[in-house]
């Protein structure tokens, strides 16, 4: 007698976590009574494009200065490499193995950029010989120099100058690059070379950290964040796993109740690929006051539009929804009046109660002001290069 034996799938494939390769538990440093960072964790994996971001105060330079060695913090532990930084032979190990630039980059007026890059080199201790020219000649063909390498450090503009100190910072051939602030104060030719000198380093398997507030840059250059304000962490993780879920389909109504009715409607057809909505302040005034923003993919516009008519509800509008970075900032940081959510429904009952909630009362439009209540950091500009800190 023969057994048929149904066959075996196949075993998953399981693709291997990035490295860490920086990481910090329970950072916290104190400027007197001041508490500038608190309780941070990071987790930097390998070829990462990792942006650190807050509002300015929040404590990103004293962040990126503990992780270089500059300052040191008053409690938590720094891991570099899967080193601890705790003594100097490992922290001078880790250095010569990254390259930073921490607030504005300074240079020798009358020195040009080969000029400049040399002494840095030399200081650093890299030999002066030609493996070191070709070195130098090499970062500034990366930063797209190399045609202004013989013009005087003082007749660059802002973007060129920032330029020149990552280059300095890629002296060393580093596996983890540290930018403090790359795009601030640049105009949008400068903030655009920055940001292609940052995915060209990404390419090349480099690892970057940055800081920014400059919120629509980093959306388009960088795969994960981390937000901190007042010194503490309020998320972490890749860009797109943060944002999902404000992405979908968004319906419109002009009837006020349109929102609460599309809402009920939705929970009640149970749709597999549309688990949860929330009640979307509207962006025009007179368009009834809440949005309905279903958790659906794009392409399923028309089925909800479709099932709506069919229950009677007609939205005015039907369209796309993208996230964006600066509304999920916003959202965490309390700046987000005019792009408000409100849970509306969830037919997951591991989400929340599965039930529908009526749309919250308009509120009039507001103008969020933005506002800084924290002291910057007090610390002069510092240029960190591999080796030195």
């Amino acid at each position: 007698m023969t057994t048929t034996v149904a066959p075996n799938a196949p075993p998953a494939i399981l693709s291997p976590q990035p490295e860490v390769i920086l990481s910090t538990r329970g950072l916290t440093k104190r400027f007197g009574a001041r508490i500038a960072v608190q309780d941070l964790s990071l987790e930097v994996r390998r070829g990462d494009v990792f942006a650190l971001l807050g509002p300015n105060g929040s404590g990103k330079t004293t962040t990126l200065r503990m992780l270089l060695g500059l300052v040191w913090p008053t409690s938590g532990a720094i891991s570099v490499f899967g080193q601890p930084f705790d003594d100097d032979a490992r922290r001078q190990a880790a250095l010569r193995r990254i390259g930073a630039v921490v607030e504005q980059p300074t240079f020798y007026p009358y020195l040009n950029a080969r000029e400049n890059l040399r002494g840095i080199a030399i200081f650093a201790g890299l030999a002066d010989s030609p493996a070191t020219r070709a070195r130098i000649a090499w970062a500034l063909e990366q930063v797209g120099l190399a045609a202004r390498a013989g013009d005087a450090y003082r007749k660059y503009s802002l973007g060129m100058k920032q330029r020149l100190g990552i280059a300095a910072a890629l002296l060393s051939d580093p596996e983890l690059v540290i930018l403090d602030e790359p795009t601030n104060g640049l105009d949008p030719a400068g903030i655009s070379e920055v940001r292609a000198l940052i995915a060209r380093l990404a390419q090349r398997g480099v690892t970057v950290l940055l800081s920014s507030h400059l919120l629509h840059e980093v959306q388009q250059v960088c795969t994960r964040v981390a937000i901190i304000q007042v010194g503490r962490l309020i998320a972490q993780g890749g860009v797109d796993e943060l944002l999902r879920a404000s992405r979908g389909v968004l319906l419109s109504f002009d009837q006020p109740d349109g929102a609460q009715r599309a809402a009920q409607a939705l929970y009640q057809a149970r749709l597999p690929w549309a688990p949860f909505a929330s009640y979307l302040r509207a962006e025009t005034p007179g368009a009834g006051g809440w949005g309905l923003l279903v958790s659906a993919p794009h392409e399923r516009a028309a089925d909800l539009n479709a099932l709506l008519v069919g229950a009677g509800i007609t939205p005015a509008e039907v369209r796309r929804h993208e996230a964006s970075l600066e509304q999920y900032f916003l959202s965490l940081t309390g700046g987000a009046a005019l792009t408000q959510l409100a849970p509306a429904y969830t037919s997951d009952p591991g989400i929340a109660t599965p039930t529908p909630h009526p749309a919250p009362e308009p509120t009039p439009d507001t103008t969020p002001t933005a506002t800084s209540d924290a002291t910057p950091d007090a610390t002069p500009d510092t240029t960190a290069q591999g080796g030195q800190a």
